[in-house]
């Protein structure tokens, strides 16, 4: 393995690693409130192109750690939009009383 290639795997591990701490407390305390959506579906639409760019140019230290972190901020998007349909029902259930 080449520095240069050394170097792709550590900033995609990083990148990987930096998602989970986000994913983690959001299923932890079931709430995404400050998370912004908008941000993670466009950050999703990148890590997507950025796995298509690794692979189309033979390169896993893009795509390998690319695809974790694409499950990531799926898993992210998901929590985002489960708990925010969660709380808008517990509103109008209160609001209902």
């Amino acid at each position: 393995m080449t520095l240069h290639e050394l170097l792709g795997f550590a900033a995609g591990t990083i990148s990987m690693i930096s998602f989970v701490p986000q994913v983690y407390k959001t299923w932890r305390i079931k709430s995404a409130k400050d998370v912004s959506i908008q941000m993670f579906i466009l950050y999703t639409t990148s890590t997507f192109l950025w796995i298509v760019y690794g692979f189309t140019s033979n390169q896993p230290a893009i795509y390998m750690p690319n695809t974790v972190v694409l499950f990531l901020s799926i898993t992210q998007v998901i929590l985002k939009i489960k708990y925010d349909m969660r709380d808008k029902k517990e509103q109008q259930l209160k609001n209902n009383k």
